[in-house]
C-alpha cells in the first residue's frame, strides 16, 4: 500500500469527536481522497503490462513485438509482454534461454548443443512430457521468437523413473543383476538386465 493511502487510513479523530457527524465526514474525506489518488495514479499504472487495461496491453504488446497465440491465457500474455525486453536480452545464451523458460513458468529445461551423431546446428531442448502437453504453443512461440537464427531446435522428452535394485540369497549363492544403459542407433536409451555369477 502506498504511503499516501497508509497516511489516509491512519487518520484518527480525537475521542470526543469520534462519533456521529465528524466520523461520517472523516470517512467521506477518506473515500474522496482515495478516489482522487486513484484518478491521479491511473495513467502511471497503465504503463505496467501486468496491471493495465486489456486494450492498452495489446498496444504495449505491439510495441514490444509480442503477438498473442490462439488459446493463450491473459495472465501468460501479460507475463510475456512484461518480460519482453529481458527475454530479448537473454536470448543469445544457453543460460538466458533457460531463464526465459523459468520466467514464463514452464519449469526445468536442458539445452544441449553440438551432440555427437546429430547435425551441428541442432539444439536439443529437453523437457518433461507434462511441460510439452501443457505449454506446446508457448514453447514453439519462444523458439520462434527468441531462438538463434540458423539453428534448428529439436524437443526431447525426459522422464524420471524410480529404479529399484534388489540383491538376495538363493541357496547360499549371491546373485547380482546389474543394469546397463545401452544406446541404440536411433539415440534412445534402453535398460537391460543380465545375470552375472
Amino acid at each position: 500500500m502506498p504511503d499516501f493511502l497508509k497516511k489516509l487510513a491512519g487518520l484518527v479523530l480525537p475521542f470526543w469527536m469520534d462519533n456521529g457527524e465528524p466520523k461520517k465526514l472523516l470517512n467521506a474525506a477518506r473515500k474522496f481522497w482515495r478516489d482522487v489518488y486513484g484518478w491521479i495514479t491511473w495513467p502511471a499504472s497503465q504503463l505496467d503490462p501486468l496491471t493495465c487495461a486489456e486494450p492498452l496491453l495489446h498496444l504495449i504488446a505491439y510495441d514490444r513485438d509480442i503477438t498473442r497465440f490462439d488459446g493463450e491465457p491473459l495472465a501468460l500474455f501479460r507475463k510475456r509482454v512484461a518480460y519482453a525486453f529481458v527475454n530479448a536480452a537473454d536470448a543469445g545464451s544457453v543460460a538466458g534461454f533457460i531463464a526465459i523458460f523459468e520466467r514464463l513458468g514452464i519449469g526445468y529445461v536442458e539445452l544441449l548443443e553440438r551432440q555427437p551423431g546429430i547435425d551441428w546446428d541442432v539444439i536439443l531442448v529437453r523437457v518433461t512430457d507434462s511441460q510439452v502437453a501443457e505449454n506446446t504453443q508457448l514453447m514453439i512461440q519462444i523458439v520462434r521468437q527468441y531462438g538463434r537464427t540458423c539453428r534448428r531446435y529439436q524437443f526431447e522428452v525426459i522422464t524420471s523413473d524410480r529404479l529399484a535394485m534388489r540383491a538376495g540369497w538363493d541357496q547360499g549363492e549371491y546373485v547380482c543383476y546389474p543394469a546397463r544403459l545401452a544406446e541404440t542407433e536411433s539415440g534412445s536409451v534402453t535398460f537391460s538386465a543380465s545375470l552375472q555369477e
